[in-house]
């Protein structure tokens, strides 16, 4: 309960505001239009979305068989994998490789599972001195505050709100427009890239059948970290293998043309354990750790299992009317925010507490129409409600309420009731959730089936 309240906090916080809404409908009618010119480049959009789906579902059916041999694939190349169950084994895991390696300086680059977990703030708790790499989430730490969507993690923040924080941390000039701001970050991280004793980065896709860590992004900064480091750990949800080299095209494009509405992102590498015989700049060493943290929790759920197959493109959050709202900062994780976190999280970690994500929702399926590997989001939301339900999660309140629904809608008699009684009855329902900030929409004073009686002269 206690997420929900904060949950419903936050929510009223942010329609208060209104600055929410627009910098997000902003944001995202500029990514439309880009979104719209980067899928010309397919000949068929839903053949590329089906192949993709496609590879996924072989790889969710069967992630066993592919996690293992994923595992072979590393270590017989000279890497080391490393399996958690929880947020908390990994964290430890990175702790203790930490720890063995007697790191001085680690670099990180960005990572939504690193976020999940909680990495940053464990490391720095412990001691380890960690620099950001990747110029949105330098800029988050900076302003201290979360991401609040996959690809566009400063939608929420002002322009001058981050060049006054930079302003009094390096100097940039109130004035500097992008890349200037761009430059002076490059200009102040240059120097983490050469100190770095162990690199941490996340991964997009994990290449089963070669033992491959492909990662993509627009700036470089992953190049960086694993030039000059000796370790390179990469961390990886088990849901984000891929079966084969030959699929990692149709997953790079639909990465791309998604997210930011490129054609392709600027720099897509792969990444494994060093070859001695032609790979002289690489880390020494190569350790990839696997993290569950209630993956196979949904993996269980036969109905839901294929929201594994998330790409983390953040599509999604731009159709979606409840998010673009309230944004991702009224989210517990906001690196699981918008509608395909509104599934995930309730079956990664419970309906008991979360299920409350799941009715923030219209149900409209635009979330669905636009996903590029056809996850079902707007279904498997009313089966999350259909299960809460099923659990006997649902309070004297909301049993309450739908009583009062169907004994309404059941009845011609309350239907036509007088408006007032209806305004009344609907404010003192939904007052709580609909907050102090917006008004009820008011109830006409006739029915439908009034006002087509009197049209039609009936009684």
């Amino acid at each position: 309960m206690r997420y929900q309240e904060e949950f419903n906090k936050n929510i009223h916080q942010s329609i208060a505001d209104g600055s929410i809404k627009s910098k997000t409908q902003t944001a995202i009618s500029r990514y439309v239009q880009q979104h719209k010119k980067s899928l010309e480049q397919f000949v068929s959009l839903e053949l590329a979305k089906n192949r993709a789906a496609y590879a996924k579902w072989r790889v969710t059916e069967n992630l066993d068989k592919y996690l293992i041999e994923f595992e072979a694939s590393i270590t017989r190349k000279g890497g080391k994998v490393i399996w958690a169950h929880d947020g908390t084994t990994a964290l430890n895991e990175i702790e203790q490789q930490l720890k063995r390696l007697n790191a001085k300086s680690i670099v990180k680059s960005k990572t939504s599972i690193g976020d999940e977990i909680g990495l940053t703030s464990y490391l720095h708790g412990k001691g380890f001195e960690t620099k950001e790499t990747d110029f949105g989430t330098y800029l988050l730490g900076s302003l201290k505050t979360k991401t609040a969507h996959a690809s566009m993690p400063l939608l929420h923040i002002e322009k001058l709100k981050v060049n006054e924080s930079l302003n009094a941390s390096i100097r940039t000039s109130l004035n500097a427009d992008e890349n200037e701001i761009a430059k002076d970050i490059a200009e102040q991280l240059r120097s983490n890239y050469y100190q770095a004793d162990v690199c941490i980065t996340g991964a997009n896709f994990l290449i089963s059948d070669s033992g491959f860590v492909s990662i993509s992004d627009n700036e470089g900064n992953v190049q960086l970290c694993t030039s000059f480091a000796k370790t390179h750990i990469v961390l990886a949800g088990i849901d984000k293998v891929l079966p084969s080299l030959s699929d990692i095209d149709i997953f790079y494009t639909l990465l791309s043309s998604h997210s930011t509405g490129q054609r392709i992102s600027t720099y897509n590498t792969l990444y494994g354990p060093k070859n001695a015989n032609i790979d002289n700049d690489s880390p020494s060493e190569f350790i990839v750790i696997l993290i569950d943290n209630g993956r196979s929790n949904l993996l269980q759920t036969h109905e839901q299992r294929d929201a594994l197959h998330c790409i983390e493109c953040g599509a999604c959050h731009h159709v979606c009317p409840i998010y673009t709202q309230i944004g991702g900062q009224a989210f517990k994780n906001n690196s699981e925010s918008g509608p395909i976190g509104m599934v995930v999280t309730p079956l990664k970690e419970g309906l008991t507490d979360n299920k409350y994500l799941s009715e923030a929702s219209t149900s409209c399926g635009n979330c669905s129409n636009v996903c590029p590997v056809n996850i079902d989001i707007h279904t498997h939301l009313l089966r999350n409600r259909r299960d809460a339900r099923q659990l006997g999660l649902s309070t004297n309140g909301e049993k309450l309420a739908w009583y009062t629904w169907k004994k309404a809608m059941m009845s011609r008699k309350n239907l036509d009731r007088a408006s007032g009684i209806k305004n009344f009855t609907f404010k003192q329902f939904f007052k709580a959730d609909w907050g102090e900030e917006r008004e009820l929409p008011k109830i006409e004073d006739k029915s439908f089936n009034q006002m087509w009686r009197e049209l039609k002269g009936t009684k």
